[in-house]
């Protein structure tokens, strides 16, 4: 590889992180009942997240957010073995007793970052946010 083009590499690669962090903020700017968003890499590892500011501490630690990064990978890795006859997947979400979850698929074909993992409120209007607010900036991003 000659110099020039792993210095590319590097420029794109921070380009990249640039983009995720912009989508983190926007969506979090985009509902008050979001709490957190990340987006992991395709081993698992959370390379942008984002908690709303009134959030001091967190439910899970640092810890159990890349062991959730790294299942929720490996799950939505999962749902493509039915994509043939059932489409793409758009997003999958889990209701839990303190928090509501949903693990949103990004760009068709981008294997670094394949999905953004979004947080909620337990009384938050998920479907409709996800739906009305996060999916169309994820779109305009692409």
């Amino acid at each position: 590889m000659k110099e020039g083009e792993d210095e590319e590499g590097e420029n794109n690669e921070h380009h990249q992180q640039q983009l995720l962090h912009s989508l983190c903020n926007q969506i979090l700017a985009s509902d008050n009942s979001i709490r957190f968003v990340g987006v992991p890499n395709n081993m698992g590892k959370l390379v942008v997240s984002k908690y709303r500011n009134d959030i001091v501490t967190p439910i899970l630690s640092e810890q159990e957010i890349e062991m959730l990064a790294i299942e929720a990978v490996l799950r939505m890795k999962t749902r493509k073995d039915f994509e043939s006859k059932l489409g793409k997947p758009v997003y999958s979400f889990t209701l839990y007793e303190k928090v509501k979850r949903a693990t949103i698929t990004l760009e068709k074909d981008n294997e670094r970052y394949p999905i953004l993992m979004v947080s909620f409120d337990v009384q938050a209007e998920h479907d409709s946010i996800i739906i009305n607010k996060i999916l169309p900036i994820v779109r305009k991003q692409q």
